[in-house]
């Protein structure tokens, strides 16, 4: 069985049909299982998620984007302080950057205010934090490869290169 196929076919639906996958992959729906519960049991598989419109929803929160430059920490580099960052709720995602700054997170809140205090009272005066840039998401057009409501409209424009 071709693992990096079956790991692609889980990261585009996570739910897909086993029968069918094994079909794609030419092996049985129980080696499909097995194989699944072996990648879980390593972490290559950490999780399940679905993907959601919260547009479409009544849900408040806003997103940011914010850039962090940090000192590495001898012997630990950005190890400790990504872990410390991690650790809070509103952190969806930490990620060690090449360029001009050094991570990249995404955090949620539920006002402008929100977010403003969590990076001032919390990542600002972090030990290691040097310098943040904060950016709100105003709008998602696709995330993890997956298109949030694009009219046939406004596919025409890709065809004009």
């Amino acid at each position: 069985m071709n693992e990096k196929k079956l790991l692609a076919a889980l990261e585009k639906d996570a739910y897909a049909d086993r029968s069918m996958l094994a079909s794609q992959l030419r092996c049985s729906v129980q080696e499909i299982n097995a194989q699944i519960k072996k990648l879980e049991e390593q972490k290559v598989i950490v999780g399940y998620n679905a993907m959601v419109d919260w547009d479409k929803t009544n849900r408040d929160y806003i997103t940011a984007m914010i850039e962090l430059k940090i000192s590495p920490i001898r012997g630990e580099g950005f190890d400790k302080v990504a872990r410390r960052i991690s650790k809070y709720p509103q952190v969806k995602s930490v990620n060690l950057m090449s360029g001009a700054y050094d991570i990249l997170l995404s955090i949620e809140g539920r006002t402008l205010t929100e977010v403003a205090l969590f990076v001032s009272q919390k990542l600002a005066p972090m030990d290691g934090v040097l310098s943040t840039a904060t950016h709100f998401v105003l709008k998602k057009y696709k995330d993890k490869g997956i298109s949030y409501d694009v009219s046939e409209e406004d596919m025409r424009g890709l065809y004009n290169i």
